[in-house]
């Protein structure tokens, strides 16, 4: 059998061509077979393992997009058949037979290399605003190659920039190469939720009849803005995503038994506007507990695309504090290490936070000290003044509201004063009232005084 199947392959593609593709170890490769996929027929993915051709795709609907585990075959936009091999090991070294049936055939020696310099992937994470940098690294052999930014999408894969196409790149994005140490960095300013996803980095090599690309992915998360919820009412986590995927499975993440118990209480809905593309859930009689990171989650075909944000709760109890000017004062505020410590000045806590990041209060004055191990973080204030007076927030998933009165010293001691002069005077009216009913007394009981003298 597969002697025969192996004469049908040369049948039908006459003089078959054969490609050599190279790729590294935890990398992807990317080959354009130069040949057309033919929407009216099936495309199929062989791979010689055990002595036999062993089926990896077959197409059985004339999609153009098939994925199988780490293996892909897709169409262009110029109609192009593309072979996309994904987290590569060396045990993927071998012989590939690609082609569609009753049209066109081709062999792919493909060899996999180990090598520091290149395949591993990297998980880059940035708030909505900032900017994310990624580095990637190729190989000494391909310094005089084409370098080329992709970004994987549903069914797609879109050049970003490429360096034989430069008037292809993206606003917002900055290339540089620093071919003396084999590398060149990327630089996405104003980062939004849609950039989220996978983008795939590397050399483009060019054969005669074939071309093919040695790739590095990377995973950029966005961190969007903090929501906030009061203690025991509600809040909305909304999650926007690109409308290729409005078809797509979408779930929000902390972990399975938080979302389960949320789910069980009927206290979490979920609504899904494929026409606004955003995914939104309704938390509702929130809790401290329900505090913490959050995740949105898009899963397409090969990839889960994330976007993440923190459910911040503030508590009912409120803290005042009445102190005097010139005066020491410390606070301690609920903190976790792997949440951002947030103490700022404000009317509303919104305002603590600037594209995701807390502001801290900048005053000499100030200084926080961080006591990990009991979950708390204190803020000391030295030599208070009457500006200092206002509201506080203070913590980090979990933030209580401050309110901070801070009395000149003067006013404070006219208080005392006068609070003494009322008590001494009170203690004076008392006294002449004493006196005047003595005196009253006395004189009723001269008479008798004056007749004992008498005698």
């Amino acid at each position: 059998m597969n002697i025969l199947l192996i004469f049908t392959f040369f049948i039908i593609s006459g003089a078959v061509r054969c490609i050599d593709v190279i790729g590294y170890s935890g990398g992807s490769v990317l080959v354009d077979s130069q040949k057309l996929w033919h929407t009216d027929v099936k495309q199929y993915l062989y791979i010689w393992h055990n002595n036999k051709w062993n089926i990896l795709i077959k197409n059985k609907d004339s999609c153009k997009w098939i994925t199988e585990r780490r293996f892909t075959l897709f169409c262009t936009e110029n109609e192009h058949l593309m072979i996309f091999i994904r987290d590569l090991n060396t045990q993927d070294s071998g012989s590939y037979w690609i082609g569609v049936e009753d049209k066109w055939s081709i062999k792919m020696i493909l060899k996999v290399k180990e090598d520091s310099c290149c395949g591993a992937s990297q998980t880059v994470m940035v708030n909505t605003g900032q900017t994310a940098n990624f580095t990637c690294l190729y190989s000494q052999d391909y310094k005089t190659h084409d370098k080329i930014f992709l970004k994987k999408g549903n069914e797609m894969i879109e050049t970003v920039f490429s360096t034989t196409n430069i008037k292809k790149k993206k606003e917002r994005l900055n290339i540089h190469e620093d071919a003396q140490n084999n590398l060149f960095s990327v630089r996405m300013t104003d980062v939004r939720s849609e950039d989220a996803g996978v983008y795939l980095c590397g050399v483009q090599i060019y054969r005669d009849s074939y071309s093919y690309s040695i790739l590095t992915a990377v995973h950029l998360h966005i961190m969007m803005p903090p929501v906030f919820g009061d203690e025991g009412g509600s809040a909305q986590i909304i999650c926007p995503y690109d409308p290729i995927y409005k078809s797509k499975s979408k779930e929000l993440m902390k972990s399975s038994t938080d979302i389960k118990t949320l789910m069980e209480m009927n206290r979490l809905s979920v609504n899904d506007d494929v026409t606004a593309s955003v995914f939104s859930v309704n938390i509702t009689g929130l809790t401290a507990e329900d505090s913490g990171k959050y995740c949105c989650a898009v899963t397409s075909e090969t990839d889960v695309i994330y976007l993440y944000t923190h459910l911040i709760i503030i508590i009912k109890q409120e803290l005042l504090l009445n102190k005097r000017k010139g005066d020491n004062m410390s606070m301690e505020c609920k903190h976790y290490a792997e949440y951002q410590k947030v103490f700022c000045k404000a009317h509303e806590v919104s305002m603590c936070v600037n594209d995701g990041v807390s502001q801290s209060v900048r005053d000499d004055g100030f200084s926080l000290s961080d006591e990990t191990s009991t979950g708390v973080f204190t803020v000391n204030i030295s030599h208070l003044r009457e500006e200092h007076s206002g509201v506080y927030w203070c913590g980090s998933h979990i933030i209580t509201k401050v309110h901070l009165n801070v009395t000149r010293v003067s006013d404070f001691s006219n208080i005392i004063v006068i609070s003494v002069s009322v008590l001494l005077l009170m203690k004076t009216i008392m006294l002449l009232l004493n006196l005047g009913f003595i005196r009253k007394i006395n004189k009723l009981k001269l008479p008798d005084t004056h007749n004992s003298f008498m005698y």
